[in-house]
């Protein structure tokens, strides 16, 4: 556990470094495209069922959470245009780099979520939250276009049914089967599934 919080910090504080022009234009374009706060507090389910507010760059409309459900819909009309850019190239995540030098979360490991669906969680699947939450996991590059999953209709439903469990079972299976290795190779696939997005919507 040692190895991997020295390895999150020096991971996140080095990508925070080099990511931070970028964090300035998307800073701008957010103040611009958009009235409100440049960051989303979250509030989501953490190690040990501690609750805590993951960070990310605000996509959606200042009052989105009043007006919808905690899942975003296929093209869904509370996302403003440029956070839909976010949102596709996963930039909106880049604050969560914050989580884990806060040690909230770390660089992998099961996806956070909402207390709301955690509260449900079965006995096994309380497993889950006996390790810290991550940036990424198979569960986020097994859902990466979650919005085209759930579809425009319902989206909070078709999560439920056709997602959640998948989602736990990867989830699960990771809090059980974790190694240094297994890391390596998660983050590995999260950026080439960001990378073939990226070069899909140049293509299109």
């Amino acid at each position: 556990m040692l190895a991997k919080r020295v390895f999150d910090l020096i991971v996140a504080g080095i990508l925070l470094v080099v990511t931070l022009p970028i964090w300035i234009v998307i800073i701008m374009g957010v103040l611009v495209s958009s009235p409100g706060p440049i960051f989303y507090r979250g509030l989501r389910t953490g190690r040990h069922g501690r609750p805590f507010r993951i960070l990310k760059f605000r996509t959606m409309r200042p009052d989105a959470e009043r007006v919808g459900g905690g899942t975003t819909a296929l093209n869904d009309p509370r996302v403003f245009p440029f956070g839909r850019l976010l949102r596709y190239a996963k930039l909106d995540e880049l604050p969560q780099l914050i989580n884990v030098l806060l040690g909230e979360m770390s660089m992998v490991g099961p996806r956070p979520e909402l207390p709301v669906y955690t509260d449900r969680y079965t006995a096994e699947e309380r497993e889950i939250l006996a390790v810290p939450p991550g940036i990424t996991d198979y569960s986020s590059i097994r859902f990466s276009s979650l919005d085209t999953i759930v579809g425009a209709q319902d989206a909070d439903q078709n999560f439920e049914t056709n997602v959640l469990p998948e989602k736990n079972r990867l989830r699960l299976e990771y809090a059980r089967n974790r190694t240094f290795f297994g890391d390596l190779a998660i983050l590995a696939l999260t950026v080439r599934c960001v990378l073939l997005k990226l070069f899909q919507r140049r293509a299109s």
